[in-house]
């Protein structure tokens, strides 16, 4: 004899929708974990298509994300905020490699206004790149095409002013700036550390968020950012078994990608790219 024979057709019914209800979450959870996985895949694949297109951006894109993480650290930002900076820092410039801007990038003389007009389009690019990912980090995107944005409303491309543009932008356009005058580009010398902090620190209340210059411009802040820029190394792809699994607990994946992975340096091992956290 069945051990429902006894309970009303109605309990029956009941209960039986509940265990297909609840075979139904956890199908949806599966699901969900797997498209998670694939999103975090995508932004791996594209982060090395930067590097097989551009190397030069390739390096770029992960020295900012060093800075951008200390700021971010340093700013007592969570764990779930960092990650979101670290993504934007590291897609940030991948608008750039549009078959339309890469000629452009890769000449060794000074833009034309006509040229510079052309890169301004490179968030938009960049933006649209990421979208199909935006189910996954709505905040990437955004993020991406926000960076050149000014604390003053003066930037591009939709000219938001203050704290309309968002946080992780604002955090990612100092990293990336301080990058171009310490680092330099084809078409401009590098520049010293402390060459790179006035330039940083002219653009307080114009350019950038005073509180996070204020913030940046800190000798322990310094001081570590200049770390970061002592022990980068260019873009290597280590074992697999580097890569870490993604966490199910999570809306997506902790995607701490291959440019987190250790490398040798004259010292011993460190990090290649991205901060010690402390």
């Amino acid at each position: 004899m069945s051990r429902f024979s006894d309970l009303p057709h109605a309990r029956i019914a009941t209960a039986i929708a509940g265990v297909a209800s609840g075979i139904a979450i956890i199908r949806a959870r599966q699901s969900r974990q797997r498209m998670e996985r694939f999103a975090a895949a995508t932004l791996e694949t594209l982060l090395n298509a930067i590097d097989a297109n551009d190397r030069d951006t390739g390096a770029h894109v992960r020295r900012v994300a060093n800075y951008a993480l200390i700021l971010a650290e340093e700013a007592g930002l969570d764990d779930r905020a960092c990650r979101s900076v670290e993504r934007v820092a590291l897609f940030h410039d991948i608008g750039k490699i549009h078959e339309a801007l890469f000629d452009i990038i890769h000449e060794n003389t000074t833009l034309t206004p006509a040229e510079r007009r052309e890169i301004d389009t490179h968030p938009r690019r960049g933006a649209a790149v990421l979208s199909p990912v935006a189910k996954f980090y709505p905040d990437l995107s955004e993020g991406v095409l926000a960076h050149h944005e000014r604390w003053d409303g003066t930037g591009y491309p939709r000219r938001l002013r203050g704290e309309r543009i968002p946080l992780a932008a604002r955090i990612v356009a100092i990293a990336d700036s301080f990058d171009v005058v310490s680092h330099g580009r084809r078409y401009q010398r590098s520049m010293s550390m402390s060459a790179a902090a006035e330039a940083i620190a002219r653009g307080r209340g114009t350019q950038f968020d005073p509180a996070l210059v204020d913030l940046f411009l800190l000798p322990p802040v310094l001081d570590r950012i200049r770390e970061a820029k002592r022990l980068f190394r260019a873009p290597r792809i280590p074992p697999s078994e580097d890569r870490r699994e993604p966490a199910a607990d999570r809306d997506a994946p902790d995607v701490r990608f291959r440019w987190r992975s250790p490398v040798p340096n004259d010292g011993g091992d460190a990090p290649a790219s991205g901060p010690a956290r402390r």
